[in-house]
Formats: structure tokens, sequence, C-alpha cells
């Protein structure tokens, strides 16, 4: 075979070097991957299973995707080159709202924009060069992957973990569906601006809380090792532990049939019922039965109650919304003092936390704290205020009692920072009879046994983690498999008749679901029980359904009989799993619990899915933006624009350097600063572009030098171009080493054994120092995924190889060879292609095989061994120079050397020194 270098004319150019590359790792199907792989002694491999968060298939790659996959790529290589068998897989989350919002857009069926998008951006990912093994390639919308969404549905409902009950959810009545919560902005409907409204329908939902002490122990515990720990606090957080006490506030209030509404019992829960004498008033939800019941007495509450249905239905949204209420003219019993109590109906009570009430305690509760000032409600302090303290700042101090002082303002009442000791003795209850001078432990058991002893509460741990809603009214999904029969309800569809397949030539047009009217899918439904005619169940699963085990598919990914079998024993669980923070909440824990669901069904044997976890930071770059005449936002491409500076240098705005529809050159329009890539704001970079004009190696180096892979990455093309050129440096050392005999490359390689026999000069001992010295920390950066200073000590043997200038020729141009083999091997998993090339070209492969599987380059001790050593020369501390000496040299040695030395004579002009101090491996200060 020729050399491509010379074909090439000795020029780097990577449209020649990429596709060559990629076929010769097709041509060995190189990355399929076997369970139980045996090395060249026979012996198994160690598996590792390094996986990506898969990608919904939206059109094209983004930049987060090039880099998100170019570190599971960096690792598998790099594994793989170290003897363990790797598995990096790949698949599509195809189902979901955006592919219907295209088929709306465009008039197609969801089907063909996903197939045909999956396909072009597959084409990406090869393009890219990524040691994916596609035969376990996986596309949730295929019916041989939702078949097991529904199989394993059924089990959890065999076992009772899968449920259906009415649901609160938000139906926009113009597209007749129901919206995420995200989706309503301002109460109304993102698409169509229809006022939202709230429903009460059926639904199934998923147990996730039967196993929440398990999911909070997991990640509170030691069982985590390998996942940040601000993942694991945000999964604590949403967990949401509190111990506490229910108890019941009592009524004798009656609904329209004569009957007591609750059994004549308002329940709440609290964390603090040694404040349950403060209570002055009560708050409920909008949707609670004393709400809708005073609601039919008073128009006006009925009024309010509709504009609480049309705010959010999540904690977030409801902190950051003006506390309102409306009295409901209602009275309940406190439990303990027999006192009424006033019920409220407030807008920030959820009725799907808790029991849908919240007993207000004002003078220590700052929430309830404005609610009491806005309305005039009584504040009744139960804590002595032993001292006054500046007002602390929201949030300050967690769940820290706080108290009103004599002036009626908000303060800290510790004075305390957090974590700082307290005594319970520093905050003893008052105004609060026989609990009087308790510190608040004490309390809470004293109240929480009074409340048992009247029958009217007990002591509760509750979560602020709910049950799974999975029914989405949506088409574009894994079809629910129950059939409705009017005589037997909701019934599960036979396990013989899996999958429901979903029809894929629907065609939304925003009426609402189309599978409503689609006749093949209710075509011949009979209801499994009486063979009765009935109809299909059209709600689908939520999207995160199909995400929450498709690792484990990867493992058994064309096994039609069982959703998972051997492959998963082998390979779960997965050692390294990488993907965005946006994450780090809901899918990371939906597939926490799904494993744990599996387990229990004996599907798998392991605990927790991913051993460890490496959240990637975002790739940004800058906003420009300009407002339109109607109040809108266009926005710039940065390559459109330039930077406005003041005279510090500093950004203080941008100017168009292109005329872009009407505004011509010149134009002013506002620099935003930097922010994360995306296509709405025109500041994404296209990959293919990149590849097209640099190769996939550049966009790879690039997206792993700039930042660790932890950290936020700004683009930034000037860098772009320095990583090309960095390559092409390698590409023209790898010519310059043409001349050198490629049969003495193949000797200089074979073993270590051999460069044992080598007799190396100064100037290739001191090569060979450095190599090695970088490969060193090259090989520890690697094992802790800090990919950036890799590429750095890939730059530093670089340029140690090019300055090289030998004045002996022993060994010299067997250390660049060697020096250079090693450069290869450590910048092989971040530009596979051009290390690939330059591999076989120059005659390693001939001892060592293909680059895919070479042995690690291992740092040769005796390298590091150095024949002298430099040491900085001092007098009378201050720097005078340097001196070399045997690196075997002892301290009398190294005194005798330094008064020797000419730098020293000249300046002590025939003077004794005083003292001579030697630092080992460092200096020698001479003292005059």
């Amino acid at each position: 075979m020729p050399h491509l270098l010379t074909a090439m004319q000795d020029k780097y150019n990577h449209l020649d070097v990429e596709p060559a590359a990629q076929a010769h790792w097709t041509a060995l199907d190189a990355y399929r991957v076997t369970e139980n792989a045996l090395d060249v002694n026979g012996k198994p491999k160690k598996k590792f299973y390094a996986c990506s968060m898969l990608p919904y298939p939206s059109g094209k790659l983004h930049m987060g995707h090039v880099r998100n996959y170019t570190i599971n790529d960096m690792l598998t290589r790099q594994l793989r080159m170290q003897g363990y068998n790797v598995l990096m897989p790949m698949g599509w989350d195809a189902f979901g709202l955006p592919a219907e919002n295209a088929a709306l857009k465009n008039g197609v069926p969801p089907a063909q924009w996903t197939f045909e998008n999956i396909a072009y951006m597959k084409g990406q990912m090869q393009a890219m060069g990524l040691a994916i093994d596609w035969s376990r390639e996986v596309a949730t919308c295929t019916p041989e992957y939702y078949k097991w969404n529904q199989w394993l549905f059924l089990k959890m409902l065999e076992k009772g973990i899968a449920y259906r009950k009415t649901q609160v959810v938000n139906w926009d009545p113009v597209d007749m569906t129901v919206l995420a919560n995200e989706q309503v902005i301002d109460g109304k409907g993102w698409r169509t601006g229809a006022v939202v409204e709230k429903r009460e329908i059926p639904g199934y939902y998923l147990a996730i809380t039967q196993y929440a002490d398990e999911l909070l122990a997991n990640v509170t515990g030691d069982n985590m090792p390998g996942w940040p720990e601000r993942v694991k606090l945000m999964q604590e957080n949403w967990i949401g532990k509190s111990e506490g006490v229910r108890f019941a506030f009592t009524h004798d209030i009656k609904g329209a049939d004569g009957a007591l509404i609750g059994d004549g019992k308002m329940y709440i829960f609290t964390t603090r019922a040694d404040t349950i004498m403060g209570v002055t008033f009560c708050a409920v939800a909008a949707e609670h039965p004393l709400a809708v019941h005073a609601a039919t007495r008073n128009p006006a509450l009925a009024a309010f109650i509709e504009e609480c249905k049309k705010g959010g239905t999540t904690e977030a949204e409801l902190a950051l919304k003006e506390k309102v209420g409306m009295p409901t003219g209602l009275f309940v019993t406190h439990p303990l003092t027999g006192k009424q109590v006033e019920v409220w109906v407030g807008n920030y009570v959820l009725m799907s936390y808790g029991d849908g009430a919240v007993m207000g305690v004002p003078a220590h509760d700052e929430r309830d704290f404005a609610f009491a000032q806005k309305y005039g409600l009584t504040i009744k302090p139960v804590y002595r205020l032993h001292s006054i303290v500046p007002a602390a700042k929201d949030g300050e101090h967690g769940t820290d009692i706080r108290n009103v002082d004599p002036d009626g303002e908000w303060r800290d009442w510790y004075g305390l920072k957090p974590g700082d000791p307290r005594e319970d003795g520093d905050h003893e209850l008052i105004n609060s009879g026989k609990y009087d001078g308790l510190p608040y432990k004490e309390a809470i058991n004293a109240v929480a046994a009074d409340l048992s002893a009247l029958g009217l509460g007990e002591k509760k741990v509750t979560w602020r983690l709910r049950d799974w809603g999975v029914s989405r009214q949506r088409y574009w999904g894994t079809p629910i498999p129950i059939i409705h029969c009017e005589e037997h309800g909701a019934v599960p569809v036979p396990e013989k008749d899996l999958p429901v397949v979903l029809p894929q030539d629907c065609i939304p047009d925003g009426s609402g679901n189309p599978l409503h009217k689609h006749e093949g899918f209710h075509a011949g439904v009979t209801c499994p029980v009486c063979g009765k005619p009935a109809r299909r169940e059209t709600d689908t699963m939520d999207t995160f359904v199909d995400s929450s085990w498709y690792f484990m598919r990867y493992c058994d990914s064309t096994n039609s009989e069982k959703m998972v079998a051997e492959g998963a024993d082998y390979w779960m669980p997965m050692d390294q799993y990488i993907g965005g923070i946006e994450h780090a909440i809901l899918h990371l824990l939906y597939a926490r619990f799904w494993t744990k669901v599996m387990r229990d069904l004996g599907l798998v044997k392991v605990d927790e899915p991913f051993t460890k976890l490496l959240t990637q930071g975002m790739v940004l770059n800058h906003i420009y933006s300009r407002r339109t005449d109607k109040g809108g936002k266009d926005y710039f491409w940065p390559s459109d624009v330039e930077h406005v500076l003041d005279d510090a240098g500093k950004v203080t705005g941008a100017r168009l350097i292109k005329a872009v529809g009407d505004l011509p050159v010149g134009t002013p329009i506002d620099y935003e600063g930097v922010g994360t890539m995306s296509k709405s704001k025109n500041n994404g970079v296209d990959p293919q572009d990149l590849i097209e004009k640099y190769g996939a190696d550049t966009a790879r180096l690039y997206t792993m030098f700039t930042a660790p892979p932890e950290a936020t990455l700004e683009w930034n093309d000037a860098a772009v171009e320095g990583s090309y050129r960095f390559l092409r440096r390698v590409w023209n050392f790898g010519v310059k080493l043409l001349a050198i005999d490629s049969v003495a490359a193949d000797a200089s390689v074979i073993s270590a054994t051999s460069l044992k026999d080598v007799e190396f000069g100064k100037e290739a001992k001191a090569l060979r120092l450095e190599i090695h010295s970088v490969l060193k920390q090259v090989d520890y950066d690697y094992q802790r995924m800090q990919y950036n200073t890799v590429v750095s000590g890939c730059m530093k043997m670089i340029n140690a190889l090019e300055d090289f200038k030998a004045t002996d020729c022993a060994g010299a141009q067997v250390a660049l060879i060697e020096g250079f083999g090693i450069l290869l091997r450590c910048l092989y998993p971040a530009t596979p292609h051009i290390a690939h090339t330059l591999w076989s070209e120059l005659g390693y492969a001939k001892p060592l095989g293909d680059l895919l599987d070479t042995p690690w380059p291992r740092v040769d001790p005796s390298a590091l061994v150095q024949d002298e050593i430099e040491l900085m020369l001092q007098v009378n501390g201050k720097l005078r120079g340097s001196m070399v000496v045997s690196a075997s040299a002892d301290k009398a040695a190294i005194e005798q050397a330094a008064l020797a030395n000419e730098v020293f004579l000249k300046l002590a002009n025939g003077a004794a020194p005083k003292k001579v101090i030697v630092v080992p491996g460092r200096l020698v200060n001479l003292v005059v």
C-alpha cells in the first residue's frame, strides 16, 4: 500500500484522512462488542459499559452532543487500549411532542419526520468517528422497543405499582389536549394562547413513592460514591423527606347531601407541630372540598377559585407568585384550644401536596407572616425573642425558627449563622399553655402525644415526591395497553397481544389526539374478559418511560423474547453515564426507580443503574438581538456581527457587519453576553459545517481542550483554528519521520526489552525524560477524565519532539520514533483519524497492531532516571544562575561544585563562604 503521506503531497487534508480511516473501521466492524470477550491469553477481559444519554432526533446534532459523545469516545478508546471489553452504544429518544409540532407545521406524519432525522443525525455521528456499536441501536418509537414499555406496565399493574386515578391537569380547550406545566405561560397555552382550564380526568400513575425510602437512602448514604454531590443533593431535595405530625381541625360543615365534609375533619401536615398554639388562620387549596362547598354560596369566591386554577401547579411556580387569598366564611375548631379558626382559600396551597390545607402561623413562617400582614390577620408569637438581631435575608437560615420583634419586623430569632451550635433552652415556648417553657423537640413530642390521645393526629413521615403520572393525551408515544369495556371497565391487554402498535400514518392537526378518530387503531377491539365490543385507551405514556430503561435494552437489543436477558447480567450496572445537568432530577430519578422495579420483578440483579455519573458542562456562545417594531426580538448570527468596545476594551454593544433583511451594515444591535447554544437565538454552531471545514478531529480536539468536561465551554473561533494548526503540526512531524528507515521504527517500539539495548546520548535521554514524564501525567489525567489536560500533555510532547536537536547520534532517531509513537497513542482517543493514519503509514502497526487495540503506552522507569540534574545557584539569597551536577552527587560534592562555579568565584572575589545551604534537587545558596 502506498504511503498516504506521499500521495497527499505531505499536506494534512482531513477530507482524505477521515473517510479513509472510517472506511477501515467499517471494514473491520471494529466497534461490534460481544459479552465475555477474551484477551490474547484466553482470559476474560474486564467489562466497562460507558454510555451517553441518548439524543432526541430533532434533526441535527449540536455542539453539546459533540462534546458529550467525544467524552464518551475518549473514555471508550483509551480503556480498550487498556485491555477492557468496552461497550459504547447509541439510540434515539424518538417519541415526544416536537415530532407532533413538526407534523402540525409541515403536514407530515411524526414517524416520517422522526426517521428522516435519525438517518441524518446517525450520519453526523458516523462522520465524527465515534466508536459506537451500531448493532445495538434502538429507537424508542419502534414496536420492538415500546412493546416492553407496555409489558412492564402490565406487570406493574399486577403488582399494584401502576394504578388508575383521577388527576388535575392543564387543559387547552383549543388544541383539546393536556399541557405540561412549563407549557402554560401566564395562564395560557403556549401555542394557542387560549386560557388554560384545570380539569380532572382519569389517568395512570406509577407508585414511585413505594421506593422513596430506598431512593433517598442511596443518595444520602455511601452507595453512590461515583455521583457528583450536587446531583445527589438535587435528588435528595426532590424526594423531600419530612418528619412531622398529621392532624385534623374538626368542623360540623355539611355538604349538599347532608353529610359532614371529610367526616368533619380537615387534615394538615406540619413539621413544626410545636407552633400549633400560634395558629391564627388556615388556608386551603382552590380544589379543597371546603373551598368548593363555600364557593357554591359565594360567587366572588367562586370567581377567585377559578383564577387560582389558572395558576401554576408546582411549588417552584407558586413560590414566585404574590400570595393572595379570600376568606371562605367557614371556621374549623383548633384541636387543642377549641377555638374557632377562620378558613381561607390561598393561591399558594396545592391540592396535590399533603391534604391540600395548611395551618397559618404568621409569627413563625415568612409566607404566613406576609399573608397575615396583607389581610390584617392576627399574629401570635409562641417563642420568646431573647434578643433583637439584624433582619435575616430570605433563605439564609433554611428552616430555622424565626420571630417578629416588638416593632413588627421579621427577624432571625437565633442571631446565629447556619451550622452554629445552639441549645434547646435558647428557644422555649411562650403563649402555649401547658407547653410553655418546652424546647421545640420536646414540644413537638408533647403536642403529637396529645393529638394522638384525642384521636386527631399522629407522627408521620411525608414526601415531597409524588407518584409519577404517566398518562399523556397525545398521539406520538407508547400506547397504554388498556381496553375499556362498558361492563368490565379498564381491562389490561393480554400479554399475547402485545405490542399494541401505534399507527404511523397520523398527522396531528391541532384538534386533539388523532388516535380518537383512527379507525384502524380501534377496529375489531373486544373486551378480553367478555368478548363484547370495546374501545382502546388512546392515552400514551410519558416519554420519560422510554428513557428510564433504554440503557438496559442496549445490553439485549435484538432479543424478541425477553425485555432483558444475559446481556444485562453481564453489562449492568453501567460503569460510566454521561449527560447534562438538566437531567439530574427527573430522568435519573425515574431511571433509578425503573431499575428497582425491574430488580423486584426478577429482571435484573442491580440496585442502582449507574456506578459513576459525569455531568458535562454546556457549550456557550455570544447572543445578539434587536427589538422589533412590534416589541419582539430578532436574533443575529455571531458571524454577522462585530463588537463595539469602549476605551477600556469592554464590550458595550454590537453592530452588523453585513446586511440582514432590511437592516443595513452598521446597524446597532444589543449584546446579551454568552448563553447556551440555541437554534432560537441563532448562536449555535453547526457541527457539520465545522467537520467539513476543519474535520471531525479538530471539532473533537477543540471541545476536549478548551475546558474540563464538567465546566461550561465558551465558543471561540480562534481556538478552533488553533486546534487545527496543532493537528497540522502533528502531521508535519510525521512527514519528517518518513526520512527515518521504517525498519528502525519497527525495532524501536516492539517492546521495552529492545529499548534497553539502545545506547541513548545526552539529548536523547533528555527527550525520553520529557516524553515519559508527560506520559505519566497524561496517564493520570485519563484516569480522572480530565481530558483538557490530556490534550495539553500531547501539546507538550509535540513541542519536545519538534525542539529535539541531537548533537550526538546515539539513540537519537529511536528516541524520536518512540516519542512520536507515545504521542500518537495518547492523542488517538481524542483525534482517532489522524492518529490511525500516521500510526499505520509510519510503520508502527507492523509490530504493535492496529491502533484500535494497541496496548496503552507504559512509562519506562529507566527514562525517568536522570544522569544529571540542574540546581539553581543563589548567592546571599539572590538567584545568580544555575549549575549542573551528577544526579548521584552527595551534599559534599554539590558544595564543592558550587564553590568552583565561575559565577560564585566572580561575586565572592576570593572571600570564603560563611555558609553553604543545599536544598536537595532544587538549589544551592552560598552566603558570603
